[in-house]
């Protein structure tokens, strides 16, 4: 089972802070944060707000991804937002994938993400072997 998110950045935001040589008051103060609720976030008992999450990573001098437990190749080759979007187009089952697809972790859209890579490379060889003109024999 997965580790909840907050847990996941309590101990990266301390290990980050450690290497750096900050105290926790230092890495408050920097950020705008009382010191007593970054104790909090650290502990992995809440998750902050989407500008403190930026701060830190400046303070810290750590990219979010590893704040935030994510391995920077889990984002090669994965779907994108856009498409993700529905559209006017899409049938029924097309709009019941993408839901799904919402759902997924990183580490799911990156397997799927490779799974259907290697679907369409299967099928772009094979309608090559069929359009090259057979040799006589």
């Amino acid at each position: 089972m997965e580790k909840p998110l907050s847990s996941i950045l309590g101990v990266a935001v301390r290990n980050a802070r450690v290497r750096a040589g900050l105290t926790q008051e230092d890495v408050a103060e920097r950020i705008g944060m009382a010191s007593e609720v970054y104790g909090r976030m650290e502990r992995g008992q809440m998750l902050p707000r989407v500008e403190n999450l930026r701060r830190l990573c400046l303070v810290l001098n750590v990219p979010p991804h590893e704040l935030l437990g994510l391995e920077p190749s889990a984002f090669r080759g994965a779907f994108s937002v856009e498409d993700m979007k529905p559209r006017a187009d899409d049938t029924a089952d097309m709009r019941r994938l993408l839901r799904r697809l919402r759902k997924l972790n990183a580490n799911q859209v990156k397997l799927l993400s490779q799974i259907s890579g290697a679907m369409m490379a299967k099928g772009r060889s094979r309608s090559r072997r069929r359009a090259l003109p057979r040799e006589p024999e």
